[in-house]
């Protein structure tokens, strides 16, 4: 029998309902005015739509949606293996069910053996089910390989970003590797602003080893730095010679308080 995740942040970051989701995404991607290309990878927010949807439609709507998706992102509840890749057969969210690519998941295990097929590591973490919504408005057909990192161990990251790049460099057409992170967690704005610069420069660079260090010695509350990490080395690895930063904003954009804010960034990778 299949198995499939079911959704459990809607109704709390994103609208729980078909129509009300649908066109919410569908605004948001509306307000990008430029002409969609290919990409080999995307660092994408996951906060509430209401803060970061409009930078992660911004980033997303940079990029072809191609038929397989990567995506990585961090583990907030602390469950589960230290990469853990999706077990399931679907994910689900108010506007249908995503295969998940199970065939590209054994592969990437095959590939690094530190990465394992569980459940507890996705089953309450959010950060990449708000993520599905907006591949799903741009392809219905869309196939997703969800894969949770919690470990920062440079080593280890750069592991997966190896093996991320045999799996992926072995399809055409190329999956999308998509990172899903906020910055700057609870600082002024300002001070967010001048921390994430110093990350920035780094995803712009496409440079793993130099996020790692500058997030780490300058306590930049990057939420999604490991798998960014992993992410870089296989952008690196498949041929990304540049980041570009198509959107930063912060909470207080919305709230009107710059006093403590949460960063967010939309980064495209070819």
């Amino acid at each position: 029998m299949a198995t499939v995740r079911q959704p459990v942040v809607a109704g709390k970051f994103y609208p729980l309902h078909d129509t009300e989701l649908g066109r919410l995404v569908g605004m948001l991607y509306e307000a990008v005015d430029v002409a969609p290309r290919p990409a080999l990878g995307v660092l994408a927010p996951h906060a509430g739509y209401v803060y970061s949807g409009a930078c992660a439609a911004r980033a997303l709507g940079e990029v072809l949606i191609p038929p397989e998706v990567v995506l990585l992102g961090p583990n907030h509840t602390g469950h589960g293996a230290r990469i853990s890749a999706a077990p399931e057969d679907a994910w689900r969210t108010p506007l249908g069910k995503v295969a998940v690519d199970r065939e590209l998941l054994e592969e990437l295990v095959a590939a690094c053996p530190a990465v394992r097929r569980e459940a507890a590591a996705h089953r309450f973490e959010h950060s990449l089910e708000v993520e599905v919504p907006f591949l799903q408005a741009r392809r219905a057909d869309v196939r997703i390989a969800p894969v949770v990192v919690s470990t920062h161990e440079l080593s280890e990251l750069l592991d997966l970003g190896r093996g991320l790049a045999e799996v992926c460099g072995l399809r055409e057409p190329r999956p999308l590797i998509l990172v899903s992170s906020d910055m700057t967690h609870y600082e002024s704005a300002a001070a967010a602003a001048a921390k994430d610069r110093r990350a920035l420069d780094a995803l712009e660079a496409v440079d793993p080893e130099a996020l790692h260090h500058v997030v780490h010695s300058h306590g930049i509350s990057m939420c999604g730095v490991a798998p960014a990490v992993a992410a870089l080395e296989a952008l690196r690895r498949l041929g990304a010679k540049r980041g570009e930063v198509v959107c930063y904003t912060n909470s207080g954009a919305v709230t009107g308080d710059d006093r403590e804010v949460v960063g967010y960034a939309g980064v495209v990778f070819r």
